[in-house]
């Protein structure tokens, strides 16, 4: 059985030791991971322990459990809380509902009672926790979320970040049963012009009140029609309707355009309103839906040449007589990522993929040289957003456009493309090292300037460097091996060490100096540092 962790928070040792030793904890499902003596001392402990429970007296010095609360509410929501105070005060109960305490506690803690509250904690944490991991309902929750999930696939699909080997595995369970070979896709769209426009009872009516019905009523149009006609999903995209075919022969696209254009009239028939459709080029593989989908968009255009309300197939106006060798979205991330993050050996593989289209294609060099230069465009760009001298990396006076003539062969070409990507994989990763020493040096100096203010802060930090704190979080703890607390505190009580030796100030002047407005919490802090007071250390 899972225990619940939880957290014990008083200043009073003794009480603490009291509560954890004075109950059976795992008899009733928790354990106690942790105690501290005050607010701060548990915010710092609970960011690494991760309780799901924490019992926290009200009254305490430096951050009272009140505060503790609120701050938890932000920090850790899910965490339950309980609080315990020696007074029936109704105004503490009223502050501890607000901060979503879920059991208010009375001093002296009597064990059956507390117990009780433990076991009814239990419960509720048993229950939610079952609903989270519940298998039953986390299906519900994925079949409610199927449609909305595989639109975003079919979205992927059409701007190239799916791949082949990721439709095969995914687009059966998702409900795409696409099990004929040729695929096209066809983009239906309001035109916005009104035929009926005097006629204001008509039913185009409410279309020109609430437009955003419009694609809803194209697509339960096309649901309802295109059955007859061929297998297909339809889904609303970008203010259309996105319809893909799924055809059994390459001809079938004739039955595909059919049925598309009996949807342009049928629903200026009924609505008045005139609606157009662009039909993309057939294809053959899945992967290849994005060549139909753009090519859908470019048959739309043709509307404003051929008029509007039918279906348009790109292959009548725009012949399709090349083989397609074209740098996809997908490929290039895959090519991009490899060089920014990856090793030599992944960048060779990423690109090596690049020139396997190379291999079964007779084409005119022309078409080579397009598709290479889309690959060098694509790295010249990351060479820009990464700042990196070019001409360190391609060679002073570099142009892509005339040096890619110079080759002999496309394999000089690759091992050339390769050996840059290496070369720029290299500048990458010393710019982020570089970059990661700067802004932990500005941090550094930040902190150095401003210890002695008592709201610093790591937000405050990442608001001046322009870094999220999640982000600088991670690279300050890589780099220095502590956590930003624990650094400023370091700093603060270095500081505080230097005043108690080289001044007469009082111990509260110090505090004050070196960033802790109460001048007890400063003792404490210094005492669990260095294991006496700050009178302590002077004397010494």
């Amino acid at each position: 059985m899972n225990l619940y962790k939880i957290m014990i928070v008083d200043d009073e040792e003794e009480i603490r030791l009291g509560i954890i030793k004075k109950i059976d904890w795992e008899a009733y499902g928790f354990v106690v991971v942790g105690d501290a003596e005050n607010g701060q001392d548990a915010l710092e402990k609970a960011e690494k322990l991760q309780p799901d429970v924490i019992m926290t007296d009200i009254k305490m010095p430096y951050m009272d459990g009140l505060e503790l609360g609120k701050k938890l509410v932000e920090l850790m929501p899910s965490t339950k809380i309980i609080v315990f105070s020696g007074c029936d005060d109704f105004e503490y109960a009223h502050q501890a509902i607000k901060i979503n305490v879920v059991e208010y506690v009375l001093k002296p803690i009597n064990s059956v009672e507390f117990i009780e509250v433990l076991q009814r904690l239990k419960s509720q944490l048993d229950k939610e926790y079952d609903e989270k991991r519940n298998l039953e309902t986390l299906y519900k929750h994925y079949v409610e979320s199927l449609p909305v999930i595989r639109e975003q696939f079919l979205v992927g699909m059409l701007e190239g970040r799916i791949s082949g080997s990721q439709w095969k595995d995914q687009s059966e369970n998702l409900g795409i049963d696409f099990k004929y070979e040729y695929i096209s896709v066809a983009l239906i769209r309001a035109d916005g012009v009104l035929m009926l426009e005097d006629n204001k009872d008509s039913a185009d009516a409410g279309i020109q009140k609430e437009p955003t019905l419009v694609p809803i009523s194209i697509k339960k149009m096309v649901d309802e029609t295109m059955d007859k006609y061929t297998k297909f999903v339809s889904f609303i995209y970008s203010d259309m309707v996105v319809v893909i075919g799924n055809l059994i022969e390459k001809n079938d696209i004739l039955q595909f355009i059919k049925g598309i254009n009996e949807i342009c009239k049928e629903y200026m028939r009924i609505m008045d309103l005139n609606i157009s459709a662009g039909i993309g080029y057939v294809y053959d593989d899945p992967s290849e839906m994005r060549f139909s989908y753009r090519s859908a968009q470019n048959a739309l255009d043709y509307r404003f040449i051929l008029g509007t309300g039918k279906a348009i197939y790109i292959d009548d106006v725009e012949p399709d007589n090349s083989i397609h060798l074209q740098l996809d979205e997908q490929e290039e991330r895959v090519m991009l990522n490899a060089i920014k993050i990856s090793s030599e050996e992944e960048i060779t593989e990423a690109i090596d993929n690049l020139f396997k289209k190379f291999q079964d294609l007779l084409l005119p060099f022309n078409q080579y040289r397009i598709y290479l230069m889309e690959i060098m465009t694509s790295i010249l760009k990351l060479v820009q957003n990464y700042n990196l001298d070019i001409n360190e990396i391609f060679g002073e006076n570099f142009n892509c456009y005339s040096y890619l003539e110079a080759f002999d062969s496309i394999d000089e070409v690759k091992k050339w493309i390769t050996n840059k990507a290496i070369k720029i994989n290299d500048y990458i990763k010393k710019e982020r090292i570089n970059s990661s020493m700067l802004l932990i040096e500005k941090a550094k100096q930040y902190i150095k300037e401003s210890y002695s203010d008592p709201d610093v802060s790591v937000e405050k930090l990442c608001s001046r460097l322009h870094v999220s704190p999640t982000y600088f979080s991670t690279i300050f703890k890589k780099e220095t091996g502590e956590n930003f607390v624990n650094y400023l505190t370091t700093v603060r009580l270095e500081e505080a060490v230097k005043l108690l030796n080289t001044t007469d100030d009082k111990t509260y002047m110090i505090a004050e100096k070196v960033g802790y407005p109460e001048a007890n919490y400063f003792s404490y802090v210094f005492k669990k540092k260095f294991g006496v007071s700050p009178s302590k250390y002077r004397k010494s």
